[in-house]
């Protein structure tokens, strides 16, 4: 990655070095010149992501000679929003999709991916000589793929892809604003560089959403991460793990309440917090029984891995890209149905209602160190582990392994389950994601019932504990949070 308007700095990293930027709104004088011939931006899209990229890149360039406009198909149910957020037709920052993407120098396309698979052709065909095409997700590389097709020649392709929800890009801006470098990491990719300035405006973008640091991965690496991560650690395999855990443990006599809190509550609540401050080991020593945290890690482990790996298979052959598409025709005239129909989530509002009470303040510990239970603990850390070895024997950069399995966990997906809950967070999120998680979140709960969970009464293995205790990922996670911004996520 090499940059004439910004720094690039090395960060260590197991077996060497990878080239990093930091952010910070100090460098935000920068972004015209690092845009190189960008006038007008048009972000395609009023999801998550467009909501927030829109937003934050306004207010980053606010001041330049640069626009910020939002495309919207017709009829879109977002104008409304877009308008109350300051975007208008009056002053042409609001307009039919395919106008935007017309008179944009940068043409960010954010609309959902069975949209932009269905109508990129469209957009491609309106781009003005030498446009910048820009990305924030891989799919749609991989659905040119599977048509022979490819993106059109002469225009930069780039990609800034966040490692967090729209709404946490938004959020941790916002929070941070009296911060230099608040905000959510991001991973840029340079597909195509026609004009040598594709990397500058990459960096121009991922600096003006507020990303404290960005590193350099590839399209096709993103999209196999981001595709798999959504349907294990980040959602599919969370939602799979509390479900089975809840039932777990009221089997083992636990009332409903607490089932949850030892589930649920734990998972998005003190591991969660451990980990963003102390790194994944500390989670075994906070849980308070090590024998069994390492009995349930060892259980877990391995068929936690097998399905990542089938998942990432299954991802790199376009059998989940397909999935989606062909899921998207089902639902194209009727609604997706909701996924937290299960007793347990008929709890939430109880368990949210503890909070701060002290019987809660007890069990969970304010400092984040207490209320960790050994089994969830271990099952959620071996599941996390089996993705980042996964990730890293799949030949991924550090930087992109530990920011989609632990950071965009820990201090993105997280504290949105905790205040809201797991099953909320999975049916409000993308569509591709929701599809995802409903294919491979009943894989992962099948596994930890019928497979980690009976064998808990077996020894530990003790060489994969050992290999957990000295994976290279902690030294990893360890040099990405010498940048984590100082600012937390606050969700109500």
């Amino acid at each position: 990655m090499e940059s004439s308007v910004f720094r690039v700095e090395a960060m260590e990293v197991p077996g060497g070095t990878e080239a990093i930027v930091r952010g910070g709104r100090d460098l935000f004088p920068l972004l015209p010149a690092a845009l190189h011939g960008v006038e007008r931006i048009g972000v395609i899209g009023w999801g998550p992501q467009g909501r927030a990229q829109a937003l934050n890149l306004r207010d980053s360039l606010a001041g330049s000679a640069i626009t910020v406009a939002v495309g919207l198909r017709p009829g879109s149910r977002s104008a409304d929003d877009a308008r109350a957020n300051g975007f208008s037709e009056d002053d042409g920052t609001l307009g039919d999709w395919l106008d935007v993407a017309a008179s944009a120098d940068l043409v960010i396309l954010l609309i959902a991916d069975a949209a932009l698979a269905a109508h990129h052709a469209e957009i491609f065909a309106v781009l003005k000589p030498g446009a910048t095409i820009g990305l924030s997700h891989g799919f749609l590389l991989g659905h040119l793929r599977e048509l022979g097709s490819t993106f059109p020649a002469g225009h930069p392709v780039i990609a800034v892809c966040p490692k967090g929800m729209g709404d946490s890009v938004r959020r941790l801006y916002q929070q941070g604003a009296t911060v230099n470098g608040a905000g959510i990491n991001a991973s840029i990719a340079v597909h195509a560089d026609p004009d040598g300035y594709a990397t500058d405006r990459a960096l121009a973008w991922s600096i003006a959403l507020g990303s404290p640091y960005t590193f350099a991965t590839t399209l096709s690496d993103e999209y196999h991460s981001d595709i798999v991560g959504e349907r294990a650690i980040l959602l599919g395999a969370v939602h799979g793990l509390v479900e089975a855990l809840y039932r777990y443990f009221r089997i083992g006599g636990a009332d409903p309440v607490t089932a949850y809190e030892r589930s649920t509550e734990a998972i998005t609540g003190p591991i969660a917090r451990t980990i963003s401050k102390h790194g994944l080991a500390a989670v075994r020593a906070a849980s308070g029984d090590e024998d069994l945290f390492d009995r349930a890690y060892s259980a877990a482990y391995g068929p936690a891995r097998d399905l990542v790996a089938e998942i990432y298979d299954e991802v790199a052959d376009g059998t989940e890209l397909r999935s989606v598409i062909l899921a998207e025709q089902r639902l194209a005239n009727r609604p997706m149905t909701a996924i937290g129909g299960s007793p347990m989530w008929s709890h939430s509002a109880a368990v949210h209602a503890r909070r701060g009470t002290p019987y809660q303040t007890v069990w969970y510990g304010d400092d984040g160190a207490h209320g960790i239970d050994a089994v969830t603990a271990g099952l959620f850390v071996a599941t996390m582990m089996a993705q980042v070895d996964e990730f890293a024997a799949r030949g991924h950069a550090w930087s992109e392994i530990v920011n989609e399995s632990v950071i965009e966990a820990v201090d993105s997906l997280l504290p949105y389950m905790h205040a809201r809950d797991v099953a909320y967070m999975v049916d409000n999120c993308s569509r591709t994601a929701r599809l995802g998680t409903r294919r491979w979140g009943p894989r992962f709960q099948a596994a930890y019932e019928q497979i980690a969970l009976p064998h808990l009464d077996q020894p530990a293995d003790a060489q994969l504990i050992k290999e957990f205790l000295a994976n290279p990922a902690h030294e990893a996670l360890a040099a990405a949070a010498e940048l984590r911004p100082s600012v937390d996520i606050s969700v109500s």
